[in-house]
């Protein structure tokens, strides 16, 4: 795994602030965890776009997974071979930013996603 460090754009970082405010949830890789698995649902494939990751959010794999770092590390793997993608690190690196990135404009851009009931409200309704 190729993934040490997990950085996000400007954008992303005042999304994820906006996130924290509108769910009370105050970590970083918590609302991360959530935006990856949001993308990895949809059906489509994330754009590829040049990602500056320039903002000061900074976090470890080991931060970001926590203890579940296979199973995120699994669950991108197959997505990406459903995708047609190849498996080498470096493809896989690039589409863990993409989705992270597309994940929390997701979960941002969803006006019903007011509170923390909401989020969980999402994880449970059939997509």
């Amino acid at each position: 795994m190729t993934i040490d460090n997990i950085r996000v754009t400007q954008q992303a970082r005042d999304q994820l602030i906006t996130l924290k405010r509108r769910t009370g949830i105050g970590q970083w890789n918590v609302l991360c965890r959530w935006a990856l698995c949001r993308s990895l649902a949809e059906p489509a494939t994330p754009p590829t776009v040049k990602l500056v990751l320039d903002s000061n959010v900074e976090m470890t794999w080991r931060t970001f997974a926590g203890d579940q770092g296979e199973v995120y590390w699994a669950l991108l793997r197959m997505r990406a071979h459903l995708d047609g993608l190849a498996l080498d690190e470096e493809t896989l690196a690039q589409q863990f930013r993409l989705h992270l990135h597309r994940g929390i404009g997701y979960l941002v851009g969803d006006a019903s996603l007011k509170d923390l009931t909401a989020l969980a409200r999402m994880a449970t309704s059939e997509a």
